[in-house]
């Protein structure tokens, strides 16, 4: 087993520790905390403060970054280029509970989480979130540090660009392209391109 620090707290930290724990091919050395005051509700023994990151590289070089995004991409981002400054690698972190087609392609620092489905010839970039029951079909490209989230379906030959985030349960037709920096609310029915910085809420009608 592997030796790793997971970087980030709260709710979405606490469901990363679950898919590590249920790979076992990672022993959790602690998770890095901002400050005191941030509660980690998980069973982890072991809480270390981000000013002590550094020092930690010499008992541990394997790193995942466990800050959720939604609204903002920033501190994800942010906390990944950080931590690999300092050395650290960024293992695929693929749930028991989960399938990942062997013609994909995962970079570092993806977690796919309980229930999804990726499959053939999709390629996933850097530090990307793969959230519980999300569906990406084939030949789909996701670009770095996105979020798809829980029960989100992107169809086959779709496209999303850097630091985008796909709402819960939101449907991304076939063929569509997404630019970079997109927010896509939970439910949206996505059948048109949508370009850079495009903020997409959903409207019942």
């Amino acid at each position: 087993m592997k030796n790793i620090l997971v970087i980030g707290s709260g709710g979405h930290a606490n469901s990363c520790i679950d898919v590590l724990l249920s790979t076992k091919k990672f022993k959790i050395l602690g998770v890095i905390l901002k400050d005191k005051k941030t509660i980690n509700k998980t069973q982890i023994k072991k809480t270390f403060l981000s000013a002590n990151l550094k020092k930690l590289t010499k008992k541990c070089k394997n790193a995942h970054i466990s800050i959720g995004m939604i609204k903002n991409y920033q501190p994800r981002l942010k906390a990944y280029n950080e931590a690999k400054k300092l050395g650290y690698k960024f293992p695929i972190i693929i749930s028991s509970e989960s399938y990942v087609s062997n013609s994909s392609k995962l970079a570092e620092g993806i977690i796919v989480m309980h229930g999804s489905i990726i499959n053939t010839n999709v390629i996933i970039k850097e530090n990307s979130i793969i959230n519980t029951r999300a569906l990406i079909e084939h030949d789909v490209k996701i670009g770095r540090n996105c979020h798809i989230s829980t029960g989100a379906i992107i169809n086959g030959g779709s496209k999303i660009g850097d630091n985008t985030f796909i709402g819960s349960g939101a449907i991304v037709s076939n063929n569509i392209i997404i630019g970079k920096n997109c927010l896509i609310s939970a439910g949206s029915f996505i059948k048109r391109n949508l370009s850079n910085n495009t903020i997409y809420k959903y409207e019942k009608k």
